[in-house]
């Protein structure tokens, strides 16, 4: 059983390390050009069909409908950026492709806790968020590389970019709301008067870079109401080119770890998603990766209210319900979601999520101690055999673990538990359920918002490992470990395994050393409560009657009459 259990850790400990690598793919394709730079000047090249219709005329025949009138063509100049700083994120705008260059949460920082966090991947090479996709007719010019005409709002919360060739035009509005995540975006593109489908783009990555494989924890996302589900695309979907998804979606977007931008259409139209995949470096890591890029439209013209923020569930449910399914606990939900409502509940009560994983762990402890004391009855029961134990290890000590009679020796040692009713596994369940909840509490930590930046005494942030050159949480979770093994009785154990488990400590202390500290933490305070509840055990009179109760009865002295 002990070495079932360390193989058991052995798998989860690689499962939580390869996990974010594991789910990258390779992807096909050529890297990005990087934008063309932009001119002062658009081309005025006519459209196909108005050459056609030219020369049809010059040739004598009537055309057989009027061409549009032309637009007035719109000035190009580039213009200092606009930036808008709503309370809640800082935005800022260029007027070439009326794109946005940097959407700064204030409230959050980088990885490294020094920076703001910066939603943009600055060192992407494809067009900027906000730029638009054309899915199949395309414009008389490059939408994306020109200069718009800029009209911010008086108030500082909006702004509206307008450019025109004389044929093709385009409109985008942005207004936001002061103290919000939300805003209202608008898109529509005409040649000649004409609508034409555009799709609005978040390319080249987005959320935190400076994580280890930010690629890895993106991917695109909608919500299917036909099946009440969500869907998500990660970039390895699109490694063979754009995939494209149409349907009663009343969102669609953009996930990484812990934020989310997704497009909601205002009139309940069909929403259309594109995923990309996009090969880009970013600012903390030259080698290009595969990242998720997505384009979305409801229409001909496009009205969106847009989120863009964490992946906060009273935040997302305050917007639409459905929205809170972008927390993704995957197969552990049914243990997961209540475990963090629990966890959540808990530091709303201790203002501190550290707090309240020392608290929960404290309390399922208790609530799983009936079990553990049935583990340590059996448990002292088995020291005190100890002797006849001994003897039977004896018989068979010279014998190695490949010969067959050392099945003999487990037989008579079972034989043995068997007339004093011990159960020798009766010790395990209690030890597998605190581990049956590490990934559980792995997914609660990696999936909500909340626990990002969430701080406890010395660690500045529950969801990544300790800042430090020598990592306590760890360190001391090892200590413990030992302390609960020399605790602990474990009479009958080959000397094999008992070397073996010696090593079980530095094991864990190597799975663990690199985890999110909120993991650590919850495993040392079970480490620890087990050991208060071991060392209690200990010194009651339970222990003592567990003990006497294998003892065999004394031999009567033998007499004369």
């Amino acid at each position: 059983m002990e070495l079932r259990l360390l193989l058991a850790f052995l798998l989860m400990g690689a499962v939580m390390f390869l996990t974010p690598y594991l789910v990258k793919s390779p992807v096909t394709g050529k890297k990005s050009a990087p934008p063309a730079p932009a001119t002062a000047t658009i081309s005025q090249t006519k459209p196909a069909a108005e050459a056609v219709s030219s020369a049809s005329t010059s040739a004598g025949a009537v055309p057989a409908q009027a061409a549009a009138p032309a637009l007035p063509p719109t000035s190009q100049q580039a213009l200092p950026p606009f930036t808008v700083n709503n309370g809640v994120f800082k935005v800022t705008f260029s007027n070439e492709g009326a794109t946005v260059r940097d959407w700064v949460l204030n409230n959050f920082k980088q990885d490294d806790n020094k920076q703001p966090l910066n939603l943009v991947n600055k060192a992407a090479t494809t067009d900027w968020p906000f730029s638009l996709y054309f899915p199949s007719e395309k414009p008389t010019f490059d939408v994306n590389r020109a200069y718009y005409t800029q009209s911010p709002d008086p108030d500082g919360l909006g702004v509206v970019y307008e450019i025109s060739d004389g044929h093709t035009a385009v409109r985008k509005t942005f207004r936001f709301q002061k103290d919000s995540y939300r805003l209202q975006v608008s898109s529509q593109v005409s040649v000649d008067g004409r609508p034409i489908p555009s799709m609005i783009q978040w390319r080249g990555g987005f959320g935190d870079m400076s994580v280890t494989g930010p690629a890895a924890h993106q991917s695109t996302v909608y919500f299917n109401l036909a099946d009440n589900s969500l869907k998500q695309q990660s970039a390895s979907a699109a490694k063979k080119g754009p995939v494209t998804a149409t349907g009663d979606y009343p969102f669609a977007g953009i996930v990484d770890q812990y934020f989310a931008a997704v497009f909601m259409p205002e009139d309940n139209h069909q929403v259309t998603s594109v995923t990309f995949s996009d090969q880009a470096p970013t600012t903390f890591d030259q080698k290009p990766q595969p990242f998720a890029g997505t384009a979305v439209s409801d229409g001909d013209a496009n009205h969106f209210s847009v989120f863009v923020g964490p992946k906060d569930e009273d935040l997302l449910r305050r917007i639409n319900p459905k929205l809170t399914q972008l927390i993704n606990f995957g197969w552990w939900t049914p243990i997961a979601e209540p475990l963090f409502l629990i966890l959540k509940w808990t530091a709303g009560w201790i203002h501190n999520f550290g707090w309240a994983v020392v608290v929960v762990t404290i309390v399922l402890n208790l609530l799983m101690f009936p079990l553990r004391l049935t583990s340590m009855k059996s448990a002292r029961k088995m020291q005190a055999l100890k002797p006849q134990l001994d003897a039977i290890a004896d018989k068979y000590k010279n014998i190695s673990m490949r010969d067959p009679r050392k099945q003999q020796q487990q037989q008579e040692q079972m034989e043995l538990y068997k007339k004093y009713g011990i159960n020798p596994l009766g010790g395990c369940l209690p030890s597998l359920l605190p581990l049956a909840l590490v990934w559980p509490f792995y997914r609660v930590i990696y999936a909500a918002a909340e626990m990002r930046g969430a701080h406890w005494l010395w660690v500045s942030d529950l969801s990544q490992p300790e800042h430090l050159a020598i990592k306590i949480l760890p360190i001391t979770m090892i200590i413990t470990q030992f302390m609960m093994q020399k605790m602990m009785p474990s009479p009958g154990v080959d000397q094999n395994q008992q070397k073996m488990m010696l090593l079980m400590p530095l094991i864990f202390g190597f799975m663990f050393y690199n985890l999110p500290s909120g993991l650590v933490l919850y495993y040392l305070t079970g480490t620890v409560v087990a050991i208060a509840q071991q060392w209690f055990f200990n010194h009651t009179q339970a222990a003592q009657e567990a003990a006497r109760s294998v003892q065999p009865p004394p031999k009567k002295k033998s007499g004369r009459k």
